[in-house]
């Protein structure tokens, strides 16, 4: 029997998975099915603007526009105090003066995880108007989770107020924009496989205001995960390093045995489709970047910037040629 042990190193300046497709390795389609957790009970809140129930990060505030009070948020987010959810229904109606931007509701917050669905006001009509992402361990992960059921096109009115809702039930939701009658994104399998937490007002830039937040919980239903098949031959066992300083190594050399060998290294498994995402493992990485004012820098080493490597070990019964197709999908600190 032949063993071969192949070693990747992957840069973490932004989320990345991995996944690798070998003709020789079946493996099953998933599906994972967690039970109903002790059913909260059923309550309504509706909280005003300048509640004290709201902890405000960044820029963030009560305001007026358009003669509603309303939350201020660019840059900020707004968070519910002593209130967690896991099945429920959000309500909020928002207004956006601004061109370009990332606004939305999050959550499930547990930690520094948590589901964010979000518009852009720039992308208004676009395929990806509006996206879904988990956020593991502080990273965003829209790039590796992307298309139906994670992006949809909606239009986004400037200056108007609209309506938002997010139904949540089990690993489900459902999000509406202005029509409460038809979901604009229907989202079959939460990523973050979190079940309860926080539940926030989050708007990465653009001005934008929030009023009328009421949320109501639902009885609990059934939390199962609603995976896509594994492809056939994918390579679904890992081990990853720790993160290292990118800018400390010399990332044109690959390790040495000894070098290998001295690493502590973690067993995880892919998730279907086939991915590794790093973010699951890994605290992800906030880069000082240099190329905010100069595109032109983009290439050149952020610091901030890390790196970890990725092993597999391939066992044959015989000599033989096979080809690997990598799968990786990178999610950028820039939008």
């Amino acid at each position: 029997m032949t063993i071969r042990k192949v070693v990747f190193p992957f840069f973490r300046s932004a989320s990345v998975a991995i996944g690798f497709l070998l003709a020789f390795n079946l493996s099953a389609a998933a599906k994972t099915s967690y039970g109903s957790m002790p059913s909260q009970a059923t309550q309504t809140l509706s909280i005003a603007p300048d509640s004290a129930r709201w902890n405000l990060e960044g820029q963030a505030k009560p305001a007026e526009f358009q003669g509603r009070k309303s939350l201020f948020l660019d840059g900020g987010g707004a968070t519910l105090k002593d209130f967690e959810m896991r099945d429920g229904v959000i309500d909020v109606d928002v207004a956006t003066p601004a061109a370009r931007g990332f606004f939305g509701i999050q959550f499930r917050i547990a930690g520094d995880n948590a589901e964010w669905i979000y518009l852009r006001q720039h992308k208004s009509g676009a395929p990806d108007a509006m996206q879904y992402t988990p956020v593991l361990n502080t990273g965003l992960n829209w790039q590796i989770y992307n298309g139906p059921g994670f992006t949809g096109a909606v239009d986004i009115p400037k200056d108007i107020w609209f309506h938002l809702r997010v139904e949540v039930s089990g690993a489900q939701a459902k999000f509406y924009v202005k029509d409460m009658e038809k979901p604009a994104l229907v989202v079959s399998d939460l990523k973050t496989g979190v079940q309860k937490g926080q539940v926030a007002l989050a708007v990465l830039t653009g001005t934008t205001y929030f009023s009328n937040f009421e949320i109501r919980t639902t009885p609990d239903v059934v939390y199962e995960r609603r995976l896509p098949p594994m492809p056939a031959g994918t390579l679904t066992k890992w081990a990853l390093s720790p993160a290292y300083d990118a800018l400390q190594r010399n990332l044109e050399r690959p390790l040495s045995a000894a070098e290998s060998e001295a690493i502590k290294w973690e067993e995880v498994a892919a998730e279907s489709p086939g991915f590794v995402v790093l973010y699951r493992y890994r605290q992800a990485p906030h880069p000082r970047v240099t190329f905010a004012n100069d595109f032109s820098k983009r290439l050149e080493p952020q610091p901030g910037m890390k790196v970890l490597y990725a092993r597999t070990t391939i066992d044959s019964d015989r000599e033989q040629l096979k080809k690997l197709y990598p799968v990786t999908a990178t999610t950028s600190a820039c939008f």
